[in-house]
């Protein structure tokens, strides 16, 4: 396997007495997509969340083991938590432009990261644009609310803004469920792309989609890891029987 950008050992995380996450062990490979996939309510979007602490946000959250990313445990670590969500973009089901303009939907957190000279705003702005496909569709329009746009191309703004930040990690949890085949396609193709420079975790419960984009695979049921590899090692020769079930639609 390439290197490892995450590794996840012995975690288990309780909301209040609900055991969500069954003593986990996984490991990330860098620059490849991860899909987790599963049934509807097997822990992938808690998983995923986990990955950047914002399971911290739920009050009777509970969390033990540890994550491994480039080395550091992140629920050990003394660093801002704010640093560690840095690192990460994230890209929810449905896009949540900011309620201004398209440019302003990129240039803010530029801005917040120091970088306000005008020139140098226009040509990030650009840039990441270019990133997800969606400058040429866009360019004379930059002044416009961004929810004047499509919801395809608002999702493409949403992962263009999570890149201007500068992340390592993209977390993307079911991008294409909102959006219609074309759409969807796009977005595909964006993350085929990106992974050259990023490294990229998708949660889908898809299972089509998760046999045209996974690299690196982990299955889950009831909140516990049950197999997980390479894509064709998981999908051409699955170890486990609950996997093999899974991949022929026994169960959803």
């Amino acid at each position: 396997m390439d290197g490892i950008k995450i590794s996840i050992e012995n975690l288990n995380l309780y909301f209040g007495k609900q055991h969500v996450l069954k003593n986990i062990d996984a490991q990330i490979p860098t620059n490849k997509i991860t899909v987790i996939m599963g049934p509807s309510g097997c822990g992938k979007t808690t998983l995923m969340k986990s990955l950047n602490r914002l399971t911290d946000l739920n009050p009777d959250a509970h969390v033990s083991g540890s994550i491994f990313i480039d080395g550091e445990d992140i629920l050990q670590t003394k660093d801002d938590i704010t640093l560690i969500r840095k690192k990460m973009g994230l890209l929810a089901q449905r896009p949540y432009p900011l309620p201004m303009s398209i440019y302003n939907n990129i240039a803010y957190g530029l801005r917040i990261s120091g970088r306000r000279k005008k020139k140098v705003l226009d040509r990030r702005v650009e840039h990441y644009l270019r990133q997800v496909s969606l400058w040429e569709e866009v360019k004379d329009r930059l002044k416009e609310p961004a929810g004047r746009l499509s919801i395809g191309q608002q999702q493409r703004l949403c992962l263009a803004r999570g890149l201007a930040v500068g992340p390592e990690i993209i977390l993307a949890d079911e991008p294409t469920s909102a959006l219609d085949p074309i759409s969807s396609q796009a977005i595909e193709a964006q993350f085929n792309i990106l992974k050259k420079n990023y490294t990229i975790v998708l949660v889908t419960h898809i299972l089509r989609q998760a046999r045209r984009l996974a690299d690196h695979v982990i299955f889950m049921y009831l909140g516990e890891v049950i197999e997980q590899g390479s894509a064709a090692q998981v999908f051409e020769n699955p170890q486990q029987e609950m996997t093999k079930s899974y991949l022929k639609g026994m169960f959803y």
